[in-house]
């Protein structure tokens, strides 16, 4: 269809160049024309309305509007309920120190010195818990009775498999155990050492861990196949950040022993007491356990870092996009929720003296490996009941 003015022009031209005498047919036909042409033209108009209204509507679309400006808010009040008696929102996760400074002594040299990495600090922070040091050289006594100021433990990654630093990490499982078969929420949270610690105790065989070649690498995870992620650390994530944990390098791993499936069905104690949701693999391709939660308790252990991707910066291959940190936050918020369920209601005071606000960390980045900050701790700062 021409465009209107096109007609209108050549009609025009025609009429200013041509001399000859207008007989009634060509009249006749010039009207035809005029008429058809002011037809076509008012055909237009629809569909400019019709045009201009789906314009509006996507323009409306694309448009986030606030409850108020939607027009569809009710006039009622803000509804604010009371919180769930059963929880308790003020949890506090207890962290076990690990021998050392951090650093190889760069930092402090002191035989009877130990450690928390501020990475996990920070981990159980962001998730809305406080922290208190389980400083794993204090007395006895002293250690133990700290278990009764907080709402769960976190076990960290290190090196130590031995002496008075095994023996504890011993204890205190024992001691988690004890809480929840009396009645208590009281969970454990497991990382990297801490894995192969529990891992130890449960097989209840000191040499049940092999070799693996795992050392600053990102993975993916492998889920197990038919498991149920219900009740599981994975249950809150979102599927599309499931399916990019078994496509897409999310996790940190940092280790150099593990147990591989096969070692680990083998073994009893471990098949009775936890149950293995995912798998990865080291620069090998050999498989090992990363992810395992207990049947019966509370208690989920990793053989990797979720703490990293968010919290810690000294090694090249720690993955820190925003799907990585979701990861991180999930996890915390998963292991804090499970703290928040603890009948645990300790006296405000104790809790105070024993935060590890009581502490500073230090800065040890500048050495461009190992961890961002530590918490150190030795005889002249430990914090008492």
């Amino acid at each position: 269809m021409p465009p209107p003015s096109s007609s209108l022009s050549n009609s025009s031209s025609s009429n200013l160049t041509d001399s000859s005498p207008t007989t009634t047919a060509d009249a006749s036909t010039t009207s035809t024309s005029s008429h058809t042409d002011m037809w076509q033209q008012f055909l237009w108009i629809p569909f400019l309305i019709s045009l201009s209204k789906e314009l509006s509507s996507a323009r409306a679309q694309s448009t986030i509007l606030l409850p108020s400006e939607s027009g569809t808010e009710s006039t009622r009040l803000p509804s604010c309920p009371a919180a769930d008696p059963k929880l308790n929102f003020r949890p506090v996760i207890g962290i076990l120190s690990h021998p050392g400074d951090g650093a190889s002594g760069r930092l402090n040299n002191a035989s009877n010195a130990s450690y928390i990495a501020a990475s996990y600090v920070k981990f159980v922070e962001a998730a809305g818990a406080r922290v208190i040091p389980l400083i794993y050289n204090e007395p006895p006594d002293v250690l133990y009775n700290k278990l009764n100021l907080v709402h769960g433990v976190l076990f960290t990654g290190g090196w130590a498999k031995s002496g008075r630093y095994f023996e504890v990490v011993d204890g205190i499982f024992k001691k988690i155990l004890e809480k929840n078969d009396a009645g208590d929420h009281f969970p454990l949270l497991a990382i990297c050492l801490g894995f192969e610690l529990l891992t130890m105790i449960i097989s209840k065989d000191n040499n049940i861990l092999e070799s693996f070649k795992a050392t600053d690498q990102a993975s993916t995870l492998e889920f197990a196949k038919a498991i149920n992620i219900e009740g599981t650390v994975f249950q809150r994530f979102p599927p599309d950040l499931l399916r990019k944990l078994t496509t897409d390098c999310l996790i940190m791993q940092n280790h150099q022993y593990g147990i591989s499936p096969e070692r680990f069905q083998e073994n009893t104690d471990l098949c009775n007491f936890f149950k293995i949701l995912t798998t990865s693999a080291d620069s090998d391709n050999k498989v090992y356990v990363s992810t395992v939660q207990a049947l019966n308790y509370p208690v989920t252990a990793f053989q990797w870092h979720p703490e990293k991707n968010a919290f810690e910066w000294g090694l090249s291959m720690i993955p820190h996009s925003e799907d990585a940190v979701q990861v991180t936050q999930y996890i915390a918020n998963f292991f804090v929720s499970e703290a928040r369920k603890s009948l645990n209601r300790p006296p405000t005071r104790k809790v105070l003296d024993n935060l590890i606000y009581n502490y500073s960390p230090t800065y040890c980045g500048r050495a461009g490996k190992g961890y961002d900050e530590v918490y150190i701790f030795d005889s002249h700062n430990h914090s008492s009941l």
